[in-house]
């Protein structure tokens, strides 16, 4: 447990008991939507998790306001009436006062499936850039929400990942999770797919079949690059968003169905409406909530952690070698690379590189052979763009060196500069032949 956010008049007691929790409230006088007297406003997002003290003034609203982003532990005196109304509202859990270090300790384990099992990101979602750290923590605002959401970005920066981290965290979680692959379904089978059939239907409905939006129903449907599909398919999908209703083919009544709808695209569907091409009315019904993935060129601070991440995930799928481990080296290699299968490529060359090591530690000779092009120098988010280009055209021209076998004039020639350029640069960069 990494940030608890107390609310209560007796916040100091607490934290005396649990070492972890983080003290942000200490008075019983708090203003609107949780946040504490005080001169900044907390942001919410920080958080894990946040014990509620039922005996504190506008203890009500503040439940309301906090269990839109955050798991919520209400607490008080034994008190019958105000612990089913905190529950009613949407606690999470409740407990009588005194607390201990054993009940807070318990309680807070008991709820570790409801907060971020990784300190690098969201479930599945990995990542510790400031873009990343955004995208958490829409994902959060989106689990607790009922609107629908659309996530956009390239194929491979995980939107499918993100579209079930929010399913996992949100109201509807025991309920199905159905994925609709949009691409995939063509027109002859979209309105069987979706919606079933009775049986004697059509010819060959020797059955009565539920559609995929009705087996869904009190659950999400996720539909998979929506900005694939046909005017047809836009059509279908749109009367269900509107009526909130699906009927078999070939039935006589409608059925109401209750769905989350979350949509994925690579395509810019603004664009497409423009184009006219895909219908802004559906547009607009679907696009609610954005969360927008970059690539994972635009993140590079992430890809060791990812590394690390996959190295964990694929290891198990050696009998003969533990792999641990990734070198310096190879880790640069990776660094330097633009990646235009984004994540879904590094797991690739990952699991690859996991298969053919010959010891704990992933080298560049592991990496697939059309990765050794790329230089094993490693550059950091962290350095200033005058230094990072000086030691590119360091590396450059110590490359360029050495192919020419110290000759300034051919070196010169394969860099395309002039030799007295070439030999200002090197007294300037300090290179010796």
């Amino acid at each position: 447990m990494r940030n608890v956010l107390v609310i209560s008049g007796e916040s100091k007691k607490i934290a005396a008991l649990f070492k972890s929790v983080r003290i942000t409230a200490g008075k019983q006088d708090m203003k609107q939507k949780g946040i504490p007297v005080g001169t900044d406003p907390v942001n919410l997002l920080q958080y894990d998790l946040a014990l509620l003290d039922l005996d504190v003034k506008e203890w009500k609203q503040s439940l309301l306001d906090l269990r839109q982003q955050i798991p919520v532990i209400t607490f008080s005196t034994p008190d019958v009436k105000k612990a089913v109304e905190a529950m009613r509202l949407g606690a999470t859990d409740y407990i009588e006062k005194p607390l201990t270090a054993e009940i807070l300790s318990d309680i807070i384990k008991g709820h570790k499936k409801k907060i971020l099992n990784t300190e690098y990101g969201f479930d599945e979602t990995i990542g510790t850039s400031a873009l990343m750290q955004g995208v958490f923590g829409l994902i959060k605002k989106a689990a607790v929400s009922e609107s629908n959401v659309l996530i956009t970005g390239e194929s491979g920066t995980g939107k499918e990942l993100v579209a079930r981290a929010i399913h996992k965290w949100s109201p509807r979680n025991e309920r199905s999770f159905a994925v609709i692959n949009c691409s995939a379904i063509p027109d002859t089978l979209l309105e069987s797919e979706l919606f079933g059939f009775e049986k004697g239907a059509f010819t060959g409905a020797n059955y009565t079949k539920k559609g995929l939006l009705e087996i869904a129903d009190g659950g999400t449907v996720f539909f998979d690059e929506i900005g694939d599909v046909s005017p047809l398919f836009q059509v279908k999908i749109l009367r269900v968003l509107q009526e909130g209703d699906v009927m078999r083919i070939g039935g006589s009544r409608q059925k109401k169905v209750n769905l989350r709808i979350i949509s994925a695209t690579n395509i810019d569907l603004d664009m497409a409406c423009k184009k006219g091409v895909f219908r802004e009315d559906l547009f607009y019904r679907l696009n609610v909530i954005n969360i927008h993935l970059p690539p994972l060129r635009n993140r590079i601070e992430d890809i060791s952690v990812l590394v690390n991440h996959f190295i964990e995930k694929h290891a198990h799928k050696r009998k003969d070698l533990l792999i641990k481990n990734i070198s310096e080296e190879a880790m640069s290699i990776l660094t330097n690379y633009s990646y235009p299968g984004n994540i879904r490529e590094l797991e690739n060359i990952i699991e690859r590189a996991v298969s053919f090591a010959n010891s704990p530690d992933i080298l560049p000779a592991d990496l697939p052979a059309s990765l050794q092009q790329f230089p094993s120098q490693k550059i950091s988010p962290s350095l200033k763009l005058k230094e990072t280009i000086k030691n590119v055209e360091k590396e450059l021209i110590w490359s360029s060196l050495q192919k020419s076998g110290g000759n300034i004039s051919k070196a010169a020639f394969e860099l395309g500069i002039h030799r007295q350029q070439l030999q200002r640069k090197l007294r300037k960069l300090k290179i010796e032949t």
